[in-house]
């Protein structure tokens, strides 16, 4: 327990994470509480705004923090910088796959509505699912390499390549092409379609949204290093005496 209190605050863990939960909490009744006007085709579904959008910034903030812990590991060579790289972008993973859930039920009742559809291969929803694939194979590569040191460094050079392709994927790209998302070609930012008092809302949703993946990101890196001690203790316990 000394090595993981050591390496993760406990007493700063704990004051951001109510700080999150109450932030969180206030973010979610402003969403369902403040009135917003009225957007065509939109109507009050634009509230999913607070929680659809700040999914994918808090994804590449997760990816930026699992690069930033892979480069720090091919620099040193501190396992626990791979267990930070491998922990940032398991829980990254999660939001963006509640991404890109909450934008196919967005999808579904406003630009689809009236129809079956539930996807349409808009461009940026077909970035948005080659990126979680890329860093769905950063796991596979991890589990195919029996070496702690190798698959640590393979690893950490997939690693970056994967967070190096993120801004093409999911920013640059979409908006080359024609796309029902806002900031497409032609189509104008969802800043100047929304009403001011709405960024009321969206930008605190932003930083709480990636205050929980901190939070997350730390509970699982307390985690994975009490399973590392208790690996190594099993293993001295098993040493042969000389």
């Amino acid at each position: 327990m000394a090595e993981t209190a050591s390496i993760v605050n406990l007493r700063r863990y704990r004051l951001i994470r109510n700080a999150v939960v109450v932030w969180l909490t206030l973010v979610v009744l402003g969403a369902f509480l403040l009135r917003i006007p009225r957007i065509h085709i939109l109507e009050h579904t634009a509230r999913n705004l607070y929680f659809h959008v700040p999914m994918w910034f808090t994804l590449m903030a997760a990816a930026l923090v699992s690069a930033y812990h892979s480069l720090r590991y091919l620099q040193s060579g501190d396992p626990v910088r791979d267990l930070r790289a491998r922990e940032a972008a398991r829980v990254g993973i999660v939001f963006g796959l509640l991404g890109l859930a909450t934008g196919i039920v967005w999808a579904r009742f406003t630009w689809y509505l009236g129809t079956s559809l539930w996807w349409n291969f808009d461009p940026k929803q077909s970035f948005v699912v080659i990126q979680l694939l890329i860093y769905g194979a950063y796991f596979v590569l991890r589990s195919a390499v029996e070496d702690p040191e190798k698959r640590g460094r393979v690893a950490a050079v997939y690693n970056l390549f994967a967070f190096v392709t993120m801004p093409f994927l999911l920013y640059v790209l979409p908006r080359q092409m024609e796309s029902l998302h806002p900031g497409a070609e032609g189509n104008p930012a969802f800043s100047d379609i929304t009403h001011p008092i709405m960024r009321l809302v969206f930008y605190p949703a932003v930083i709480g949204f990636i205050g929980l993946f901190w939070v997350l990101y730390t509970q699982r890196v307390r985690l994975a290093l009490l399973e590392r001690r208790l690996e190594m203790h099993k293993a001295t316990m098993l040493e042969p005496e000389s």
